[in-house]
């Protein structure tokens, strides 16, 4: 969750810097997402791998090699999850975000005009209430996610709709999907960042000028390593 909170406001500087006309510190801080990008990616295969090792695990008479064990788990999670999908998602929306700042409404070098009908950088929560109680997605305290339409509801709330409808589809206006049984409603592993993603998104961000100092600190340390080396 944090390094989707510093992911975000990186793209934010970056748009900063970009209006301000500093390439060269937004072309830094897209090396920056690149790096944090890669540890995101661990990170999650890694958390995501740790859940599977009770269902992987089985008692023996040999002492198990749980390193073995974690790093098994970590290589099948690989091909199923959708971190990697999520994370080239990220990577787009700050360079689409950069993009924007002078070429709104055009596509990027090497897009196809038909991708800028459903832009990247629109965020991924689909409904900012829940339809039921009008209560803002962002302040749920129970937050629930349809599995087939990706609606969020407010847990209690979509839990007594379900009941007391015989036939119950998704009560956001205009969606077609039917709620068949309350399993495939619930909270996935994603849903509380994208929130808190949403959340801190807000006013309150990192200002770039705080950043900008801080990033020529770390040139200055670097060129008096430098100079030390010398």
């Amino acid at each position: 969750m944090d390094m989707r909170k510093a992911l975000n406001s990186m793209k934010s500087l970056a748009v900063d810097f970009e209006r301000a006309g500093k390439p060269d510190k937004v072309k830094q801080l897209e090396e920056e997402v690149l790096e944090l990008m890669a540890s995101y990616e661990d990170c999650a295969h890694l958390a995501e791998a740790v859940k599977d090792v009770p269902g992987a695990y089985q008692l023996s008479d040999q002492t198990t090699d749980f390193k073995k064990l974690i790093e098994a788990e970590v290589n099948k999670v690989k091909g199923t999850s959708r971190v990697s999908g999520d994370s080239q998602r990220l990577l787009r929306q700050f360079r689409e975000a950069v993009w924007d700042v002078h070429h709104a409404g055009q596509p990027m070098p090497g897009d196809e005009q038909e991708d800028v009908v459903m832009t990247s950088t629109q965020s991924i929560i689909l409904n900012i209430k829940c339809p039921i109680t009008m209560k803002p997605v962002i302040e749920l305290t129970n937050p629930v996610r349809c599995q087939d339409c990706r609606h969020i509801y407010d847990k209690d709330a979509i839990i007594d709709y379900i009941r007391r409808n015989k036939a119950p589809k998704c009560p956001v206006a205009g969606c077609p999907k039917a709620l068949p049984h309350v399993a495939r409603i619930n909270c996935d592993s994603y849903l509380l960042m994208e929130i808190e993603e949403s959340r801190s998104s807000g006013p309150g961000a990192t200002n770039a000028s705080d950043v900008e100092d801080i990033l020529d600190d770390e040139e200055d340390l670097v060129d008096d390593d430098e100079d030390g080396d010398n």
